[in-house]
């Protein structure tokens, strides 16, 4: 069985990789798991890319060369400009959390109209499988940005986020359907191929 460690400690995030990665011989753990405190790998990437490749790279250094799979992911608004973008798990700042970022998403587009709260999310996946080799997949998910919090399920800006096709939030639909069309459930799919043709 090959053993994946997953470059976060968001039990969320780890919940949808062990259920997109349940049909393969693939035993899934996350740094909580090997590391405590789990350690702060700093983001100091300009792109998602950039981000993944960091994470998966500490954590294939720091152990006896396991694969290592990291994900950087956001929020992309256009009437932001495409904030916040590589920053939305900091956008509040220091100590920032789910409910500091959402809370200044809605004030940054308190004055925006509906018609003009098209947002994606993104997820750019890496996975580092030797000394120079690694697997990388894209998804984005279409959608829009509401003017409340809606649904206790998912994470981050979830309970904001309703995807193109649907009139529930990403906290809302079931893990079946966001797993499907969400961001990190198409690159994920795109990712599962890679390892399957390999």
């Amino acid at each position: 069985m090959t053993e994946i460690i997953i470059a976060t400690g968001n039990a969320g995030k780890v919940k949808e990789f062990r259920e997109m990665f349940a049909g393969l011989d693939i035993a899934v753990s996350s740094l909580a798991d090997h590391w405590n405190p789990v350690p702060d790998i700093a983001e100091t990437g300009s792109t998602f890319y950039d981000n993944a490749k960091i994470k998966a790279d500490w954590v294939y250094g720091n152990t006896s060369g396991v694969w290592a799979l990291a994900d950087d992911s956001g929020l992309e608004v256009d009437a932001l400009g495409g904030a916040p973008g590589v920053i939305s798990a900091r956008y509040s700042g220091n100590g920032a959390t789910a409910s500091r970022n959402n809370e200044k998403l809605l004030h940054e587009l308190r004055d925006v109209p509906e018609g003009r709260r098209t947002a994606r999310f993104k997820c750019v996946l890496v996975l580092r499988t030797g000394a120079d080799t690694y697997l990388t997949a894209e998804g984005t998910c279409e959608g829009r940005i509401i003017d409340k919090i809606a649904g206790d399920r998912g994470f981050g800006y979830d309970p904001l986020f309703i995807p193109d096709g649907f009139d529930k939030t990403f906290a809302q639909i079931d893990s079946e359907d966001k797993n499907r069309i969400s961001h990190r459930g198409v690159a994920l799919k795109k990712l599962y191929n890679l390892i399957v043709s390999a």
